[in-house]
């Protein structure tokens, strides 16, 4: 916006048109309101990343291999070590490399921040990001537990800030084709929900950590219980009941609940860290089923009784760590479209789902035993 008021001054300060000439000087102020407008729509949107790990390498990878170029563009990333973001900021053709967060924070020419911390760090992270005026895009969870969430909530809503929660699976086509046939009415009303996310995990320390905040419950738990907020349209649950097992650090390695929800419509949802499961979202109702099959937390396949859709997935421009990677881009385009309408939350991911969904893992976690040092 500078540069397009230098602009401005400069032609008129050259052109210095008189009083008199009000209809030249008409035309001229719609060319440059004209060209401002298409400056401010098509400008990038600035992004800083927070964390050179793994995750953070697929989101930015997924944003960079957008066909549509221009749209984003990745200024600096930060890490505790300045030696991994130099090396992640060279490998990702990034201009500017932190050893702090803080520095990042202060950088003048990033709008919004990806932040892809461990879990523990989200909370605080967040904090720093909105109150120096970033926007942020939270991996998930949002936080540890609600008061984090309500908390970090306030934040962004008090200066301003764009906040969403980073549950990229909302803004796959695969999803949003299941609740479009869930809408129409395809099978019928909703009896019953069962999703199941298990993965062999007993090795990945981030996991196994109270310090990270690790288990099951926010690390795969999340999914399975965003699978069924969305089927219920963000109803909350009117009884929750949950068993599961702890490693010697006091994390859960295994969790199984039942919820229970108005109209006679139950859930169960499963995570595990100690085997591979189908890890699978099925949909009953009354007049049949849709599958959701593996992976389900980011999907090309939805499946009906009468057909099967597909939704492969773009081409992404260097190897990601994870299973369906290139579907990040879609939240990361989301972010934009807000941003660009004023948009301080996402109607597709909101933040009152943000809050229901940590209220929910609270509460499983205080079923079994899962005590944060934040809570």
């Amino acid at each position: 916006m500078r540069n397009i008021a230098r602009r401005v001054a400069l032609v008129t300060n050259v052109i210095m048109i008189s009083s008199q000439d009000s209809q030249l000087k008409s035309g001229l102020d719609r060319c440059l309101k004209f060209s401002d407008i298409m400056q401010v729509t098509t400008m990038a949107t600035k992004w800083g990343v927070v964390s050179a790990g793994k995750i953070s390498h697929d989101f930015v990878t997924a944003v960079q291999s957008i066909q549509e170029k221009g749209l984003h563009e990745f200024v600096a990333v930060a890490a505790r070590n300045v030696a991994s973001a130099n090396e992640f900021a060279q490998s990702h053709g990034i201009q500017k490399a932190y050893g702090s967060y803080e520095a990042l924070a202060q950088d003048p020419d990033i709008e919004v921040v990806y932040v892809g911390t461990i879990a523990s760090h989200h909370f605080a992270v967040g904090k720093l990001m909105l109150e120096s005026g970033k926007h942020v895009l939270m991996e998930k969870p949002m936080t540890l537990n609600l008061k984090q969430t309500k908390e970090l909530i306030e934040i962004a809503r008090k200066h301003k800030r764009f906040l969403m929660e980073a549950i990229w699976s909302r803004f796959f086509p695969a999803y949003k084709c299941l609740m479009e046939l869930i809408e129409k009415g395809t099978i019928g009303d909703i009896v019953h929900v069962n999703v199941n996310f298990g993965i062999p995990l007993l090795d990945i320390e981030r996991v196994m950590k109270k310090e990270s905040g690790g288990g099951t419950i926010l690390d795969l738990g999340i999914y399975t219980i965003n699978a069924v907020t969305m089927v219920y349209h963000g109803e909350e649950p009117k009884k929750i009941a949950a068993v599961g097992y702890l490693n010697d650090d006091g994390v859960d390695i295994a969790m199984s609940s039942s919820l229970l929800y108005s109209n006679n419509r139950t859930a169960n949802i499963t995570t595990n860290a100690l085997a591979e499961f189908p890890c699978e979202l099925v949909i009953i109702g009354k007049k049949g089923q849709i599958k959701v099959p593996k992976p389900f937390w980011c999907p090309t396949t939805v499946i009906t009784a009468d057909k099967t859709y597909e939704f492969p997935l773009p081409e992404v421009i260097r190897p990601c760590n994870f299973v369906n990677s290139s579907g990040l881009r879609f939240e990361a385009m989301e972010v934009r479209e807000c941003i660009k309408k004023g948009a301080l939350e996402s109607a597709v991911m909101p933040l009152k789902d943000s809050e229901l969904m940590t209220g929910i893992m609270d509460e499983i976690r205080r079923q079994i035993g899962v005590v944060y040092d934040a809570d």
